[in-house]
């Protein structure tokens, strides 16, 4: 079965909780071929790393949970466990491991449901508490069990990577992939086989094997963290987190582990695991952008503590901090659909938003379930020092020096002469100049009253120079006191583009 590595490891002192599982979901196709790939077929080299002091001294505020329980399974769910969670086009993206008695064949399956808030409620499109999307295959290494997701976003395709298990035996588990065009309906990928096993380096009376993925999109990688019971740098109960990371979705080609001297490509994804980045079970990862550091989210004695890595996992930049609360199983961070850290939208730079979702308390079968949000704020951060970091600035307007404001599009400023037009197109307003656009080149003006033109579709741009700055529709146009010219299709796609200023 899917058993948890942690109640696996309990077995040793007789106290393994057995969960009778049922589970069933709306039947699949077969495993499909390889498909969907990653607009980034290369990627550039890692940044030289920046010097900075290690353990640096984050302080934390706007403690918070939720009123109450966020997500359950419905019916005769008895657990809910193992999120992850995604912020997405104004909406939050949940996937859980749960079970449904509707649901074929008997097992785990993964649901999905969303929300307006991190506070739910959460439910389906049909209104239902949840939807299963993904459950066993009956003959494949996940035939009975489909655990712990993780979903990340590359390009306009989503991939999922989760535990599965054929049946209830030891070293049942492995990882597998899927992907998606909008993350309910999935394929799975690698012809339905497992992309990551056991490497069975030592032999452990734990007998898990490995699973609990997290995926990073990253720099046109994919970041795979995962549990490995049988690595040979796990703990003496099996915990421990190994990172693999290849530019190809399904670890077929390309891989880097990482080892006792960083990242080095490797022929299989079993090789030996000889590094372990935290001694934990049902961990999660994510990349902070502002500030150039994964941060990994495990489960200890007070709650959900966060540590830091740098891009190389070579030291700790930032000294760990602790999202406190009740909890019985590890955290899902709340993530952007490439899995990192979402941006706030009142401190872009120094502020950084840290929620987890999190089973609460074993429920009747013993098994984890009641699914809560907890957060912290990471205040006063040093953020956007560098032209990586700034990334985060992307959509906001901030104060120019000729009173204005200057809007920030992919690492490049806009000046936009009226405010309210700034306002409107940006995503948010600062109200102090951040260094880091100092840095950032001038590319453009946009008077008021300058002619705007209209094309298929409601598309609205703005003409300066004899090229369009594309607006969304004729709001910002309108804010602008520019006189709209429609054009044919054809007549639209012979203007040169400037760039989109809207976010």
């Amino acid at each position: 079965m899917a058993t948890n590595p942690r109640r696996a490891a309990s077995s040793l002192a007789g106290v393994l909780v057995l969960v009778a599982l049922a589970a069933c979901a709306p039947s699949e196709a077969a495993p499909s071929p390889d498909h969907h790939p990653v607009a980034e077929t290369s990627a550039p080299p890692d940044p030289q790393p920046r010097q900075r002091p290690e353990n640096v001294l984050l302080t934390t505020d706007r403690g918070r949970q939720s009123p109450g329980v966020v997500a359950a399974g419905g019916g005769d769910a008895p657990y809910n466990y193992g999120p992850t969670v995604m912020v997405e086009n104004g909406r939050v993206r949940m996937w859980w491991c749960s079970q449904l008695g509707y649901a074929l064949p008997p097992g785990d399956d993964l649901l999905h449901s969303s929300a307006a808030s991190l506070d739910g409620p959460f439910s389906a499109p049909d209104g239902s508490k949840a939807v299963p999307v993904l459950s066993g295959t009956t003959t494949g290494f996940d035939g009975m069990h489909t655990c712990d997701p993780t979903v990340v976003k590359a390009g306009d395709t989503y991939y999922l990577y989760y535990t599965g298990a054929a049946g209830d035996h030891a070293h049942g588990n492995a990882i597998g992939v899927a992907s998606s065009k909008d993350g309910i309906s999935w394929s799975r990928m690698a012809n339905g086989a497992p992309i990551i096993t056991p490497a069975y380096d030592t032999a452990r009376d734990n007998t898990y094997g490995s699973g609990q993925p997290a995926a990073v999109f990253l720099g046109g990688w994919f970041y795979l963290m995962f549990t490995d019971t049988t690595g040979a740098a796990a703990g003496w109960n099996g915990a421990g987190q190994f990172v693999l990371r290849s530019q190809d979705p399904t670890f077929r080609r390309g891989v880097q582990a990482l080892g006792e001297q960083g990242f080095a490509d490797v022929e299989a994804t079993n090789k030996p695991r000889t590094r372990s980045v935290v001694d934990a079970f049902s961990a999660d990862l994510m990349w902070i952008d502002a500030l150039s550091a994964f941060a990994i989210a495990h489960e200890t004695e007070q709650g959900t503590t966060v540590t830091f890595w740098d891009r190389d996992f070579a030291g700790h930049p930032f000294q760990p901090v602790l999202i406190p609360g009740r909890w019985r199983e590890g955290p899902g961070l709340v993530r952007t659909p490439n899995g990192h850290a979402p941006v706030s939208p009142q401190d872009p730079c120094g502020r950084i938003p840290l929620d987890v979702v999190r089973a609460t308390v074993d429920g009747w079968a013993n098994a984890p379930t009641d699914l809560s949000r907890f957060g912290i704020d990471l205040a006063g951060a040093p953020g956007c020092e560098t032209e990586d970091e700034a990334v985060v600035l992307d959509g906001f307007a901030v104060p120019s020096p000729e009173n204005t404001l200057d809007l920030v599009v992919d690492g490049e400023l806009v000046r936009v002469e009226r405010r309210s037009v700034a306002e409107r197109l940006a995503k948010g307003v600062l109200d102090r100049r951040p260094a880091a656009v100092e840095s950032m080149p001038l590319v453009g003006r946009v008077p008021s009253g300058v002619e705007a033109v209209g094309g298929p579709g409601g598309q609205v741009g703005l003409l300066v120079d004899d090229k369009l700055w594309l607006v969304g529709g004729d709001d910002v146009a309108k804010l602008n006191s520019s006189p709209i010219t429609q054009v044919s299709g054809e007549s639209w796609e012979e203007y040169a583009q400037a760039g989109n200023l809207r976010r």
